[in-house]
């Protein structure tokens, strides 16, 4: 059978951390916990479960304190958990069974990341899956009867584990920070950093987070060696920030940069709110209806979602279209619970 480490990162993790090491200490073979300085009881309560506790002196960089605290794993495998996360009782049994199960050359498992909307950040749906179990050293295999070569694409297995996410309370404030740290110091995101930070203020921004983000975004707007898409979410953001300080030349500018691009519900969205905003309900509508169902969302579901319909059904009810306003309401309604 695989032996399994389980490998966090905690700080300041006292409410919660018992809560999820007692589902899972009986699950594993070995639990390592780096802690970026707690001023709580967390090393206390993880003391209970292990004695491989190591102190990492934060330096802003997630990656980096997981590659250490991994460094330390002994296991086959290593399972990579958050202090607010729970296994119920079927899904530690599905995970015991897929323990003594898994085939050695599965290299990733994914598991299901459920309740990501309890408190939303970078997340359109409730159910997702990420990868969470992982196998320490990897095993290069020659594949092909001819032509051979070494597989280089991970082996991974999609399971049906449900890992409950059960947060305390919003991260938003914390990781939209973290990326205005990274900003002023000049560093340039990846594709997929740039992705996560425009998701995450579309999703649970506020005006201030646009309004700080927008400086870094109207570079990115111009920057060589960027994909099409990354340049589309650039645009969005510097747009929505524009709309926001009542710059109208600004705002177009961005919105029509990302229309050239090929349009998506979160600038169809920004110009019904622009048209709304000027009491032009007729205009509106009909962005709010491009939003709704002529384009997709790139970042935020809701976009082309429960936003929009919403935004029609209010252009309807001052129109004195109360029937139509009820139906777009039900549809935004149904929408909603889509996401779930």
């Amino acid at each position: 059978m695989a032996t399994v480490t389980l490998c966090m990162i905690v700080k300041n993790e006292e409410k919660i951390l018992d809560r999820c090491l007692s589902c899972l200490y009986d699950l594993v073979d070995e639990i390592v916990i780096a802690d970026t300085g707690s001023t709580d009881r967390t090393k206390e309560i993880a003391a209970k479960y292990t004695d491989k506790i190591y102190d990492f002196q934060w330096i802003d960089d997630f990656s980096a304190a997981r590659n250490f605290i991994f460094s330390k794993a002994a296991g086959d495998y290593i399972y990579s958990a958050d202090a607010d996360e729970v296994l119920d009782e079927v899904n530690r049994e599905r995970f015991r069974l897929l323990k003594e199960n898994i085939l050695p050359e599965i290299e990733i498992v994914q598991m299901y990341y459920c309740n990501q909307l309890k408190f939303g950040t970078v997340y359109n749906y409730d159910r997702e899956y990420r990868p969470k179990l992982f196998k320490r050293v990897r095993t290069f295999n020659w594949i092909d009867p001819i032509h051979e070569t070494v597989r280089t694409e991970p082996l991974v297995f999609d399971s049906d584990i449900e890992i409950i996410h059960e947060q305390e309370e919003s991260h938003a404030k914390r990781d939209l920070a973290a990326f205005e740290r990274l900003c002023a110091k000049g560093e340039r995101l990846s594709g997929r950093l740039l992705d996560l930070y425009a998701r995450e203020l579309f999703i649970a921004g506020e005006e201030e987070d646009f309004l700080r983000a927008e400086p870094y975004f109207k570079k990115m707007c111009e920057e060589e060696g960027r994909s099409e898409e990354e340049w589309k979410e650039a645009f969005c953001v510097a747009a929505k920030a524009a709309r926001l300080r009542g710059d109208v030349s600004g705002f177009y500018k961005y919105a029509m940069k990302a229309a050239a691009c090929g349009s998506c519900a979160e600038i169809c969205l920004e110009l019904a709110y622009y048209y709304e905003a000027a009491a032009d309900d007729k205009e509106a509508a009909v962005w709010f209806y491009n939003a709704a169902f002529e384009t997709e969302s790139i970042l935020d579901i809701r976009c082309g979602g429960v936003k929009a319909l919403l935004g029609l059904a209010g252009c309807c009810r001052r129109s004195g279209m109360e029937e139509a306003a009820q139906e777009y309401e039900r549809m935004a309604a149904q929408k909603d619970g889509q996401q779930e």
